[in-house]
């Protein structure tokens, strides 16, 4: 039996059976996200709005709609779904149906900037190391690299990592740096996906205040058992970015 099997299985039914989404894209959803990403994917975006960008395993279209809100205009996207890419048509049409690793090494020297959210920790290990070292080709000279991923540094690290059954890894904050590195990126940052100060939600205001004093916390019991911080990527999901150097 083909040992990928049960990927093709769930991939079938992904919009709709794991993520419980409906055939049209919900424009109302995308947009009550869009300062969420702004915030999280600050000062990394590029200048340009002509620059070229991929969203690797762009889902139902999500990134792409709020890339598209920022007047972005070269955006495309690919995934293994053919749920997921019937959504996110719907937000732009370039939009390919295909494995993501050999659609990377066909694209070379390509894309200003690739983002791949949730995606990384699907892969098995070899596939990990294949991915970065794909993308690193597919970008232009400068071209930057943003992924978001389980953060197995989290004290709740479990809840996402097995929140999903086609999760093969998870990484801390520097197990992905060193593997980025590996694959040449340069200018690597990370950043805790955590509540949005301002701009999204009073409650969320809240939460991002409650939460400054939990990491304390968090970080407190890394100081106590270790004698060390830790990382100070604390929360559930982190981000990280990479840049390919001339």
């Amino acid at each position: 039996m083909d040992e990928d099997h049960y990927r093709n299985r769930i991939y079938e039914k992904y919009a709709s059976v794991v993520q419980g989404t409906g055939a049209l894209f919900d424009t109302r959803d995308a947009a009550r996200r869009g300062p969420a990403y702004q915030y999280y994917l600050r000062e990394w975006l590029p200048g340009s709005k002509d620059a070229a960008i991929l969203d690797a395993a762009c889902g139902g279209g999500g990134v792409l709609h709020f890339l598209k809100a920022c007047g972005y205009r070269n955006l495309s996207g690919v995934d293994i779904s053919r749920e997921q890419v019937k959504l996110a048509r719907q937000v732009v049409p370039k939009v390919f149906e295909g494995n993501l690793l050999s659609f990377l090494e066909e694209h070379v020297g390509i894309y200003d900037l690739i983002t791949g959210l949730d995606i990384v920790e699907h892969m098995k290990k070899d596939e990990a190391l294949r991915f970065l070292d794909f993308c690193y080709a597919a970008l232009k000279p400068s071209g930057r690299l943003i992924l978001q991923t389980p953060n197995a540094e989290s004290p709740m690290a479990g809840a996402v990592r097995y929140g999903d059954f086609t999760h093969e890894i998870c990484f801390t904050a520097h197990s992905l740096s060193n593997l980025m590195q590996l694959s040449g990126f340069k200018e690597i940052e990370t950043r805790e996906q955590l509540p949005v100060p301002y701009g999204y939600s009073f409650f969320s205001t809240m939460r991002f205040a409650l939460w400054r004093c939990l990491r304390l916390l968090v970080k407190g019991w890394n100081i106590i058992e270790t004698g060390q911080p830790g990382s100070g990527i604390y929360t559930r999901v982190f981000l990280i970015s990479g840049v390919k150097q001339l």
